[in-house]
């Protein structure tokens, strides 16, 4: 059965080329559980895929010619060939992330062997939220060229995408959206250790809910505070004498961190802490145990707020919204870059109606929308349909 997304991009595909597609692909968004601005640390987060996605339908071509329609821009198009140098372009942004991962993968062994391409691309992933839509596009590229480059597997792919947007379009990101994507299973948060790149699926206990609750707060400084973010880590980092943050723990920040300046102290104090809790909160649902997985969201919220600074008062607010509803039986915290985005929800499925009208009469975002309230299940990673 095809779903309308994948429909969609069908519709637009014919219209635009004149003939059916062969190929279709898919890979989603994901939100992260617990584990914020630890991957770029070499630490450990515990996300999930989720049901939102990109798809990618496609044709190869005879040529090496390279036609793309972005189906959620007025059908926008971007061509280019696959034998001449490939340019990152001011705008549109879009084309950026197509483009990147294709010269990616010409850099490597089988880029010779990349065929040209029709394709349109269509998602659903919320833009601007925090839930990796620029990932799921990215990771869905590396899917639709996979029988062209031997050895592509989920977490080659998840590289390949996190180079693309790290050197070609410009973002320093981690690499947990990318792998999030290319590896998520059905009905499992991933713990990923984003240094050695080990993936180890945690079940969701049965009965429980994902809720992810778009603030509609417009993420306005997450790149420039991102960046000062990581470089505040990495001068932690060569402070302790250590290649990265994963490599403290409490203790040793305790004993060798007082010469830090105190905000720089504050921003490794998270990073440590972080890790701990997502290696606690991976046992807590492992065990089926949604109030302890509750008290370390909570933690890690206060963390996010007081000691990396990057949520803000409306979040915040959300955040207590959710937890007065909920109680102990589930955890809620902000998720995502900071500075806006969503807030996400562990909660069980009897409570999710009080928790979506508590949010409806009791929050605005500062420009008075309501917020827009999600309930997921985590879902299964990119592949073909």
């Amino acid at each position: 059965m095809i779903d309308i997304l994948t429909a969609r991009a069908a519709d637009v595909f014919l219209a635009a080329f004149g003939q059916p597609a062969t190929i279709q692909v898919q890979a989603p968004g994901r939100v992260n559980l617990i584990g914020e601005h630890t991957d770029y640390n070499g630490g450990l987060v515990l996300p999930c895929a989720i049901g939102y996605r990109t798809v990618i339908v496609a044709r190869p071509r005879a040529d090496r010619l390279m036609r793309v329609v972005a189906a959620d821009y007025d059908d926008a198009v971007d061509e280019y060939s696959l034998d001449a140098p490939i340019e990152r372009l001011t705008a549109p942004m879009w084309a950026n992330y197509v483009r990147g991962v294709v010269h990616e993968l010409l850099q490597r062994d089988s880029g010779p062997a990349l065929r040209g391409m029709d394709m349109v691309v269509a998602g659903d992933v919320p833009q601007g939220a925090g839930l990796s839509s620029s990932a799921s596009l990215s990771v869905a590229v590396c899917t639709l060229f996979a029988s062209d480059s031997p050895g592509l597997g989920p977490i080659e792919a998840a590289l390949v995408a996190q180079r693309a947007e790290n050197d070609f379009v410009g973002c320093k990101c981690g690499n947990m959206d990318q792998i999030s994507s290319a590896c998520g299973v059905q009905d499992h948060a991933l713990l990923i250790d984003c240094r050695s790149l080990e993936v180890k699926p945690v079940p969701i206990p049965a009965g429980a809910a994902i809720m992810i609750i778009e603030s509609h707060i417009t993420r306005g400084l997450v790149d420039s505070e991102y960046n000062t973010r990581r470089a505040q880590c990495e001068e932690a980092a060569r402070y302790l004498g250590v290649p990265a943050l994963r490599d403290v723990d409490l203790a040793l920040l305790a004993e060798k961190g007082a010469g830090l300046d105190p905000v720089t102290l504050r921003r490794a104090r998270h990073v440590v802490s972080e890790n701990e809790r997502v290696a606690a909160a991976a046992a807590a649902l492992a065990a089926g145990d949604l109030p302890r997985m509750g008290e370390l969201m909570a933690d890690s919220h206060v963390s996010m707020r007081d000691d990396f600074e990057i949520t803000v008062p409306a979040i915040d607010l959300l955040v207590d919204i959710v937890k007065a509803a909920i109680g102990p039986a589930g955890g809620v915290r902000m998720t995502g870059g900071g500075f806006g985005g969503c807030v996400v929800a562990l909660v069980p499925e009897e409570l999710v109606e009080a928790a979506r009208q508590a949010v409806a009469r009791d929050y605005r975002a500062p420009n008075g929308e309501q917020a827009t309230v999600h309930v997921c299940r985590a879902a299964a990673g990119a592949g073909r349909l």
